[in-house]
């Protein structure tokens, strides 16, 4: 008896070594998944009918946007970062740097970039009024938010 109860002993005493072992090597991989995670930015707003009547103006194309936010405290260069609609538009992110908690605009039409603001230099409005899906990638072309509204969204 004292056998089987000593073999039961090195059993249970192997199994519970593999188990901290398997959670050893699990927690670095959870710790960098949620590093992975941050920092955060996502589609905070997105303004896709440009108020007044559609003429095509670089006016009124810059009143067509989308906005994205870096909800952390960690600022995020977004170069090679895209921002893409439902039929395949893309705008490139140059070297352009979000701080932390910080919010821009990127407008359709032409205009000079700065901080808050950033221009697709498009002729022709990108986003569609009935519908569409912003989808924001990052500069591995992983999904990091999309946006929805209307009847044509996917």
């Amino acid at each position: 008896m004292s056998s089987a109860s000593s073999s039961a002993s090195r059993i249970a005493a192997t199994l519970l070594a593999a188990g901290a072992i398997v959670s050893a090597a699990a927690l670095p991989a959870a710790a960098q998944e949620g590093h992975h995670q941050r920092p955060r930015v996502e589609i905070s707003r997105v303004q896709a009918d440009s108020p007044g009547r559609d003429d095509h103006s670089n006016r009124s194309l810059n009143n067509e946007w989308v906005e994205i936010t870096n909800t952390t405290r960690d600022a995020v260069n977004l170069r090679g970062w895209t921002l893409r609609d439902s039929d395949g538009n893309r705008y490139r992110f140059d070297n352009v740097r979000l701080n932390g908690r910080a919010t821009l605009r990127i407008h359709t039409g032409a205009g000079h970039n700065t901080r808050t603001d950033v221009f697709q230099n498009s002729r022709d409005y990108i986003w569609g009024n009935q519908g569409d899906t912003a989808t924001l990638r990052d500069d591995r072309g992983r999904t990091v938010d999309t946006e929805s509204w209307g009847r044509r969204h996917h």
